[in-house]
C-alpha cells in the first residue's frame, strides 16, 4: 500500500481537520475602487465609451456586489470616465442598495416595463458615443435585447476588457487563493486516508464535501470528481459510480471557495500495489507537467507552456496531438473568482506570461479502456517566474511526501 493511502476512517479524519481560514482578509473597498479605475482605463485604450457589465462574477470582481444572473437585468454600467450606476427591477432597489459594496445611483425598472430600454437611455446619457462593451457572460436574450433598444449603437464584446483586469491578479486575490488551496491539499490527504476496498466513489465525494466545511469553507466543495478504475481515463468521468478493488488508479478532483477565490488539485495514485504500466505513466505525467512549469516564464506565449508538455509526451510515444493514448485536452487554465478563466495555456493562446497570471498545470494521460493519470498544481506568474502554489505530487507510492 502507498504511504497515506488507506489505513484510517471518516470519523477520525473529519476530526483532525480544522478551519484554516482564521486570518483571510477579504478584498477591500479600495482594491475594487482601483478595479474600476483599471477598467476605465483599458476602455480608453481600447475605444470604449462605457461597458455594461451583468450580475455574476464580473459584477462582484468590479464592484464587490454579490448578485448572481437570472432572467431580470440586474448589472452595474460602467463609463470611460465618471461613476458607476447600477439598474435593477425596482422591486430589488433596496436588497441591492443592501449588498452593495461599491456605491453608485441605482436605476430601477417595474416589471411590465423593458429594462433594455431604460438601459439604453443610460448609455446616451454615460455614453453618448463610442462602442459600449457587453459583459462576455451575458446571456444572448441580454445582449440581443440592448441591440433592439438602442440600434443605433455599437455593441461589442466586452471580454478584451474584462479579462484584460482580471488575468493579472492582485496580492490580495493570490493570498486567498494560496490559502484555499492550502485547505484543498489537506482535504485530499484526508481523502486519501478512508480509502478501503470496496468504498464507494459517492461515498468518498459526500466526504469531501464535509470536509471542505470543516477547514473552513462553508459550502463545502465547489466540485468533486472521484473515480476509480478505468474510470480515471476519462477526464470529467463517467455516469455510474464505481467502488475500490484493490490495484485501482484513483483519480480525485475537487476545490472549494474562499471569499469568493477558488482552489483545484487533482491527484491521481494507486490503492494498493501499482503495476510497473501504472508507474510508467504517472512518472511521464509528472514529468509532463514539471515541462510545462519550466516552460512558463515571463513573456513567454501561454500556448508555448501547452507546446512543452504535449512535444514531452509525444516524444515517449503518446499522441500524437490530442489523440489517445496520451493528451486529449489543454495543459492548463486560468484561474480565480472562476475555475476557468482567461487565458488558458493552449496552443492558441498568444497572451504573454506576465505576473499575476495565475493557472492550472494538468497536461492528462488518458489510456481508454485502462486507467488515466492526472496531476494538476497550481502556480502563479512572479517578475521571476512561475510559483507553485501547492507541491506537486512526490510519487506514486508516496503522493503527499509523508517520507520526506
Amino acid at each position: 500500500m502507498a504511504r497515506g493511502i488507506g489505513g484510517s476512517d471518516q470519523q477520525t479524519e473529519l476530526e483532525k481537520l480544522q478551519d484554516m481560514t482564521a486570518g483571510a482578509e477579504p478584498i477591500t473597498l479600495d482594491e475594487f475602487e482601483a478595479r474600476v479605475a483599471k477598467v476605465q482605463q483599458v476602455m480608453q485604450q481600447q475605444g470604449l465609451s462605457a461597458v455594461y457589465i451583468n450580475a455574476g462574477t464580473n459584477l462582484y470582481y468590479f464592484t464587490g456586489t454579490r448578485w448572481w444572473p437570472s432572467e431580470r437585468m440586474v448589472g452595474a454600467l460602467i463609463p470611460r470616465s465618471g461613476d458607476i450606476v447600477y439598474i435593477a427591477p425596482a422591486f430589488e432597489v433596496s436588497t441591492l442598495n443592501e449588498y452593495m459594496c461599491l456605491p453608485g445611483k441605482v436605476y430601477g425598472w417595474q416589471e411590465h416595463e423593458d429594462p433594455y430600454t431604460l438601459a439604453a437611455r443610460l448609455f446616451a446619457d454615460l455614453a453618448p458615443t463610442g462602442k459600449i462593451g457587453i459583459d462576455e457572460a451575458a446571456p444572448f436574450f441580454l445582449a440581443e435585447g440592448l441591440r433592439a433598444a438602442a440600434p443605433g449603437t455599437e455593441f461589442v464584446n466586452a471580454g478584451p476588457v474584462t479579462a484584460a483586469c482580471r488575468m493579472h491578479k492582485s496580492a490580495s486575490e493570490i493570498a486567498l487563493m494560496q490559502r484555499a488551496k492550502n485547505m484543498t491539499i489537506e482535504v485530499h490527504k484526508a481523502a486519501a486516508r478512508i480509502l478501503k476496498a470496496g468504498i464507494s466513489t459517492t461515498e468518498v465525494t459526500a466526504f469531501i464535501h464535509e470536509a471542505h466545511k470543516k477547514v473552513g469553507a462553508p459550502g463545502g466543495s465547489v466540485f468533486c470528481i472521484v473515480l476509480f478504475g478505468e474510470a480515471t481515463a476519462y477526464p470529467h468521468g463517467v455516469k455510474n459510480p464505481q467502488t475500490l478493488k484493490d490495484g485501482d488508479m484513483v483519480l480525485i478532483d475537487t476545490g472549494c471557495e474562499l471569499l469568493g477565490y477558488k482552489s483545484d488539485i487533482t491527484r491521481s495514485y494507486v490503492f494498493g500495489e501499482a503495476s510497473e504500466k501504472q508507474r510508467q505513466v504517472w512518472a511521464h505525467e509528472k514529468e509532463a507537467q514539471a515541462r510545462a512549469f519550466e516552460a512558463a516564464q515571463i513573456g513567454v506565449r501561454c500556448g508555448d507552456v501547452d507546446n512543452a508538455a504535449r512535444s514531452y509526451l509525444e516524444s515517449v510515444g503518446y499522441g500524437p496531438e490530442y489523440n489517445v493514448p496520451g493528451l486529449p485536452h489543454r495543459t492548463g487554465h486560468g484561474i480565480g473568482l472562476d475555475i476557468h478563466e482567461w487565458p488558458y495555456l493552449v496552443r492558441s493562446d498568444d497572451t504573454p506570461l506576465a505576473p499575476g497570471m495565475c493557472f492550472s498545470n494538468e497536461p492528462m494521460l488518458c489510456l481508454y479502456g485502462e486507467f488515466g493519470v492526472r496531476l494538476e498544481d497550481h502556480f502563479y506568474m512572479t517578475e521571476d517566474g512561475p510559483k507553485w502554489f501547492t507541491e506537486p505530487s512526490h510519487s506514486i507510492d508516496d503522493p503527499f511526501g509523508e517520507a520526506a
